[in-house]
């Protein structure tokens, strides 16, 4: 078979041409975290002395069942710890260096894989005309349990540790397929955002990117001490003590630690939103929150790209969902942010479902990009958007709900026939607006085009960008409940 050959720094590598576009699939960049390795910082990959071939998707990290069956495309693929693998779409024909764009999946920390199809990245490759990579990383209790502190080599933060492992990765090896190294954007939703925010605050990723876009998500940190009680109640589950038996945990079939990781969460949680593997603060990987460490200047010099969807929480919170009432809901919520006390936010909004789907919409995703990006300004330009975009009568998507922006982004329009849609003009128009302003920041970071002019994010004016059937500027969107809920919130978003 007939197919691109690039020569890597472990080994050449063979994929596949197709429309004018190159794409290599399931190239390893680190080696398996499996067995001694496990739980452990990721390790560079074993050099090989044939041409690879780079057609197939690696395997996807362990995570919990896809129960509607939509992540994967109605596949299942093959679960496996041995899961740090990227995908790289490029242009067949390239006249001089390119811009790369990395995208970090979300999930809560806990399910997802750069091979989802709806993160293929052939459209806004060739139309962007960029190098578009999808990575994996550790997720769940593999990749997000609080370890660094028992020593014997376990580190904490394990899946960032993973996605730096893939920058780095990038940076050694994106020229061989035509990418510019000096100009890598890195993008993502959801909890692939908030990744980006702790990247931006983390030592060992500085100077691996120059861009970033924040689709959803910003600081989102626990406290070593939660991370500890978190890690102890799941040694606990397994039957483990910490003193002296630490070592199981290399050893341990994967599902009986994914089937602990489940067990507690439950015991927890109950039916409340919770995220027990996320970020923690560590001194050796992430030594202060993002948010505080942006403030700082840890980011200096990166443009920033950032904004969310009108009804974020509306994803979460539905009429006849089975979810928790609405005080345990904020109880929920408050731990979720690191807050004391959400009383007096909450007094405007209904105590019923709707109430619970606004205030996580504003709170826990708009304020805090506002916040988060107010705070960057002062180091590198920085651009805000919203996406509105919704279609009435839609069981689903009838609210610009939580991760609704992705198939636009990157424009993968048919998988909304999927969800009974038929593509139309104005959704075609949506997605070349979108996807065009993602390709601008990574070509010039900024976002702004002949089509649709962006001006850059002030505290004076807040010009935000409004995705929807009429892509607008809109200055600042919703003062009223913005200066109510940050004054309520005392400044601590």
């Amino acid at each position: 078979m007939e197919g691109p050959i690039v020569n890597t720094r472990y080994g050449k590598i063979k994929g596949t041409q197709a429309n004018d576009l190159n794409v290599w699939r399931g190239i390893p960049f680190a080696a398996p975290p499996i067995g001694s390795l496990r739980f452990h910082a990721p390790q560079p990959p074993e050099p090989w002395s044939y041409v690879r071939d780079a057609f197939e998707f690696g395997p996807v990290c362990h995570q919990p069942a896809d129960s509607r069956g939509t992540r994967f495309g109605g596949k299942q693929p093959l679960h496996s710890e041995d899961c740090l693998y990227l995908n790289i779409w490029s242009p067949a024909v390239i006249e001089e260096a390119l811009p790369v764009m990395v995208w970090i999946h979300g999930g809560t920390f806990v399910t997802g894989a750069g091979s989802q199809p709806l993160f293929d990245g052939t459209s806004l490759a060739s139309q962007g005309n960029v190098i578009v990579v999808s990575i994996n990383y550790r997720l769940g209790p593999l990749g997000f349990l609080h370890l660094a502190p028992w020593g014997e080599g376990f580190a904490s933060n394990q899946g960032l540790l993973d996605q730096i492992a893939a920058l780095e990765w990038i940076q050694d090896n994106i020229t061989a397929f035509g990418g510019d190294p000096k100009r890598v954007t890195v993008f993502g939703e959801s909890a692939g955002s908030m990744s980006i925010a702790a990247l931006l605050a983390m030592p060992a990723a500085r100077g691996l990117f120059s861009g970033a876009i924040m689709q959803s998500g910003t600081s989102q940190t626990l406290q070593p001490q939660q991370a500890e009680g978190i890690t102890a109640a799941l040694l606990t589950e397994l039957g483990i003590s910490p003193q002296g038996e630490l070592s199981l945990l290399t050893s341990l079939p994967v599902e009986d630690i994914m089937e602990a990781a489940e067990q507690m969460t439950i015991k927890l949680s109950g039916d409340s939103l919770s995220m027990y593997f996320q970020p923690v603060i560590d001194n050796h990987t992430l030594p202060s929150d993002p948010a505080e460490a942006v403030a700082k200047g840890a980011a200096k010099g990166i443009p920033l790209l950032i904004g969310t969807n009108r009804d974020e929480g509306n994803l979460f919170f539905r009429e006849g969902s089975n979810t928790a009432d609405f005080e345990q809901s904020l109880r929920a919520l408050e731990m979720l942010m690191g807050v004391d006390n959400l009383s007096e936010v909450a007094r405007h909004y209904p105590e019923s479902w709707e109430g619970q789907a606004d205030i996580l919409t504003d709170l826990y995703f708009w304020c805090s990009s506002v916040s988060f990006a107010e705070r960057q300004r002062d180091h590198a330009p920085v651009w805000m958007y919203r996406f509105d975009w919704a279609v009435s009568d839609h069981p689903l998507l009838n609210k610009a709900v939580h991760g609704a922006e992705i198939v636009f982004a990157f424009n993968n329009l048919p998988l909304l026939r999927s969800f009974g849609l038929e593509v139309t003009a104005s959704m075609k128009r949506l997605a070349e607006a979108m996807q065009g302003a993602w390709a601008a920041f990574a070509h010039r970071r900024d976002p702004g085009t002949p089509e649709v002019p962006w001006p850059q994010y002030h505290p004076q004016d807040r010009a935000t960008l409004i995705f929807d059937e009429h892509t607008r500027i809109v200055h600042d969107p919703e003062q009223e409940k913005r200066e109510r809920l940050i004054h309520n919130m005392g400044g601590s978003l």
